[in-house]
């Protein structure tokens, strides 16, 4: 999702797509676009034959990206566990 930051750090192989974040590989529900990303992903891997490779996926998302609700109804469940340290890290954050 960010082959620049990629790249930075020296991830050997990067398939990017421009997809909103937490929705990775495609739409809620559609396996069939899930799929094709993930095909596309996999072929690009297995023939990639040198490190630093990088390939731009030929998917676009089908809305704008603001009016992707990507959001789960509850918040995961890591996220809940640290919650208030989260909170008060954002606090003291803020008071600096």
């Amino acid at each position: 999702m960010t082959p620049e930051f990629n790249r930075e750090i020296g991830i050997p192989r990067v398939a990017a797509i421009e997809y909103p974040y937490g929705r990775t590989v495609g739409q809620v529900d559609d396996v069939e676009g899930q799929r094709e990303v993930l095909l596309k992903t996999l072929s690009f891997l297995d023939n990639a034959v040198k490190p630093g490779a990088e390939c731009h996926l030929p998917f676009t998302w089908p809305e704008e990206p603001k009016h992707a609700n990507w959001q789960p109804p509850e918040i995961s469940p890591i996220i809940k566990l640290y919650l208030d340290e989260i909170k008060k890290m954002g606090a003291k954050a803020k008071r600096k």
